[in-house]
């Protein structure tokens, strides 16, 4: 299939969205602290996005013959991507969770994730989420008219490799636009030069999966979890990115000031 290439209409559009998106995400994650439960999170990201007049692209979304039943992805420690909030998953200090936020709204789909320290870190946990922030900087930089989908990936594998962890083979970042899910898939692992060329009003959710241990995954019995087959801990950082004949646009940048929330802790 063709590479989607955005108008001016579609390019607006997806600023638009994008910058709700990312929104949500930033009050997001001023929300993670110990003894707040990934359910209160999801519902947060909910009412965030309501209030931006955006809704859950990833809520129903269908995988075979089930629906994906949350809001925002939230996946914690050894959770890679698409965990699902729950009562039960309190968080505490020293996990990293990583929130995933898709909206919808104009008729045209944002994506943004980011990995966010829970209290203290350990120093090995904080250096996972700082190789994989910066691998996906390197790969934003690849996204150049030109370049070739490879270039990305290479940058992102190279970077993270170098620095002893793994990227996950299993899940890719993609085109982006009036679908969650649209061409070009975007792999975290790959070679130069190889792959479709990059053109300008291209929008890309560039979005590094990065594992301690193993690049190995496996999915939990929910269907939906993607989790380390190793238990290793996992980062992930994303944004969505235009292409233009002057350089990459990151367009999940959020709509200041931003007004920040709290939530009370679970009793346990």
């Amino acid at each position: 299939m063709a590479i989607p290439i955005k108008n001016k209409e579609g390019i607006a559009r997806m600023r638009e969205v994008c910058e709700i998106a990312s929104t949500v995400l930033y009050q997001l994650k001023e929300l993670v602290k110990p003894g707040v439960s990934t359910y209160d999170l999801d519902q947060a990201g909910k009412e965030f996005m309501e209030r931006l007049g955006a809704k859950s692209a990833c809520y129903g979304h269908p995988n075979g013959s089930r629906r994906f039943p949350a809001y925002t992805c939230i996946s914690v420690n050894d959770e890679v991507v698409h965990g699902i909030g729950s009562l039960k998953r309190i968080l505490s200090d020293g996990d990293i969770v990583s929130l995933d936020v898709v909206v919808s709204a104009h008729g045209y789909v944002g994506d943004n994730a980011v990995t966010v320290p829970v209290g203290q870190l350990p120093p090995e946990r904080a250096r996972l989420l700082r190789v994989t922030e910066e691998s996906l900087r390197l790969g934003i930089e690849q996204a150049k008219v030109g370049n070739r989908i490879g270039d990305i990936s290479h940058a992102i594998q190279t970077f993270v490799e170098d620095h002893g962890f793994s990227v996950v083979r299993d899940m890719v970042g993609h085109g982006v636009g009036v679908s969650m899910h649209e061409e070009p898939q975007i792999p975290n692992f790959g070679r130069k030069g190889r792959g479709e060329i990059i053109k300008a009003g291209m929008t890309l959710a560039i979005e590094p999966m990065v594992n301690m241990g193993t690049y190995r995954t496996k999915t939990l019995s929910d269907g939906w979890t993607i989790v380390t087959a190793d238990g290793s801990p996992a980062a992930h950082f994303e944004h969505t990115v235009l292409t233009t004949d002057k350089g990459p646009e990151v367009l999940t940048r959020p709509r200041l000031p931003v007004a920040v929330h709290s939530l009370s802790p679970v009793s346990v």
